[in-house]
């Protein structure tokens, strides 16, 4: 456990933060000794806390940890299987099949929201080619992530989960609450700004990574702008967008 100790408890706490490369809010701070300033420097005592990363944060981790290793076990097709739409002639597993991958999924979702310490109950929701996987928990914060990093990142992982048992084309979406909904407004928004900002500075403006079907969004905002056009960089699950003028 990290100790840091400063002639403030202001000063200790922007030590740790810096330390750790986190934001407050992303810590739990613990104070061991609040100090004294004694008088005339005699009997003067630093303050002492303790700073650690938040559940949540260190949730984020493991789930970033166990996609880097499911990426150095999953070298190629990731990419084509998420963003691209299944080919009339391609062989379609049957419905039982489909379905026993999908139980399957759902039992490998709901023994990682354990592990995380948020257990959820997972209820299946199919919509055409999607099947929305929704976690419902009284832990949702542990399950989402700050701005939805770990949501993100579990989703990766069933969606690798589901094309590494099954030869279906599904594409996998994890929800929990009413997340995704807010989060489409969000997507929305952010189209337009960034939008407006490259045709205001007529520079290009590179997006943070997001999910191939927030990707898919920003595309589908965009697509009807004549001044902007936009296309996607990186690997998975770091894959970006990036806007940019029309030359």
């Amino acid at each position: 456990m990290p100790i840091y100790e400063a002639a403030t408890i202001d000063e200790a706490v922007q030590i740790g933060l810096k330390d750790l490369g986190l934001a407050k809010e992303q810590v739990t701070i613990e104070i061991l000794d609040e100090g004294k300033k004694g008088f005339i420097g005699i009997g003067k005592r630093n303050a002492k806390l303790s700073i650690e990363p938040s559940i949540s944060e260190r949730v984020s981790e493991t789930i970033e940890e166990t996609v880097e290793q499911v990426l150095e076990e999953t070298p190629v097709t990731t990419e084509v299987i998420i963003e691209s739409e299944p080919e009339e002639q391609t062989e379609v597993k049957s419905e039982s099949e489909d379905e026993a991958a999908l139980t399957e999924l759902a039992i490998y979702l709901t023994a990682i929201s354990k592990q995380l310490n948020a257990p959820a109950s997972v209820k299946m929701e199919r919509q055409s080619n999607m099947i929305i996987f929704h976690l419902e928990t009284e832990k949702q914060g542990i399950l989402i992530g700050k701005h939805g990093k770990t949501l993100n990142a579990l989703q990766y992982l069933a969606q690798v989960f589901l094309h590494r048992v099954s030869d279906s084309k599904l594409s996998v979406v994890v929800n929990v609450g009413n997340y995704r909904e807010k989060r489409q407004e969000i997507i929305q928004r952010l189209a337009e700004r960034t939008a407006e900002k490259v045709i205001r500075t007529g520079q290009p403006a590179f997006l943070d990574p997001m999910p191939a079907f927030e990707r898919k969004q920003i595309h589908a905002a965009l697509s009807k702008n004549e001044h902007v056009q936009t296309h996607s960089e990186g690997d998975e699950p770091y894959r970006y967008l990036v806007v940019e003028l029309v030359r």
